[in-house]
């Protein structure tokens, strides 16, 4: 499954974890994605997945 937007495009980032004792070791930042249905032109709906930003960008734009 890939965690990326279908919008947007935004996938996971690396970074890391940091102990108090400024141990580093590597982690994954994941989009907060959604699965939402859109209808097409055609009349038909599809689900996709969208980024949380993405979703109430549309939402503001629609």
């Amino acid at each position: 499954m890939a965690r990326r937007c279908s919008i947007s495009g935004k996938g996971p980032m690396a970074g890391n974890n940091v102990s108090h004792a400024q141990n580093k070791t590597k982690r994954r930042f994941l989009p907060n994605l959604r699965t939402v249905r859109v209808t097409l032109e055609d009349g038909t709906t599809k689900k996709i997945k969208v980024s949380a930003k993405e979703l109430r960008t549309m939402r503001k734009n629609s």
